[in-house]
């Protein structure tokens, strides 16, 4: 859905993007399933994008951008006092170069923090509980949640998107030394 989107709001400043096809491939990759950290977060993202386009190029299919998300905590020290973020990345790559993106941040209450990291358990179960719902992830995601629907899971992933698109769309201005 946040490909999607974000493909069709580039759209509107690139018609060359207008026509473009999102198709969707599972990949399993070797980062952990709930990131703690943003180098964890853009790994996870940059091995899932390659992860696709390997997955394609083996099947004799191609594709002009290959991207890959991954959301989870990234936790920082301010004057003592731990702080820790729900935040997302994505990273899009033609096969040869490629470009982060980063999704918003929104701070998350200690006692979910705790049940994910204390408890080594994924988000997605821990906010399923907290909100009373099953499958929170697919939904409006733990996005959802924290800000009462204001931004959900696709939207922050769509801003992180259109920003790994940047060096893709607007080319000019990438391609200066």
């Amino acid at each position: 859905m946040a490909v999607r989107a974000s493909v069709a709001r580039v759209a509107k400043i690139d018609p060359s993007w207008a026509n473009a096809q999102v198709v969707a491939r599972p990949v399993s990759i070797t980062a952990p399933a709930m990131p703690l950290t943003d180098w964890q977060l853009m790994e996870g993202a940059r091995e899932r994008a390659l992860a696709v386009r390997d997955s394609l190029r083996s099947k004799r299919m191609d594709a002009d951008v290959y991207v890959g998300l991954e959301g989870g905590f990234h936790s920082i020290s301010i004057e003592g006092e731990w702080h820790t973020f729900l935040r997302g990345w994505a990273y899009a790559t033609d096969g040869e170069s490629g470009a982060f993106g980063a999704a918003p941040s929104i701070s998350v209450p200690p006692s979910i923090v705790k049940s994910v990291v204390e408890g080594r358990r994924e988000l997605g179960l821990v906010i399923d509980e907290v909100a009373g719902a099953r499958d929170v992830r697919s939904k409006q995601g733990a996005w959802g949640v924290l800000s009462r629907d204001l931004v959900t899971r696709a939207d922050s992933f769509e801003l992180a998107l259109i920003a790994a698109f940047a060096p893709f769309y607007n080319t000019r201005l990438y391609s200066q030394e």
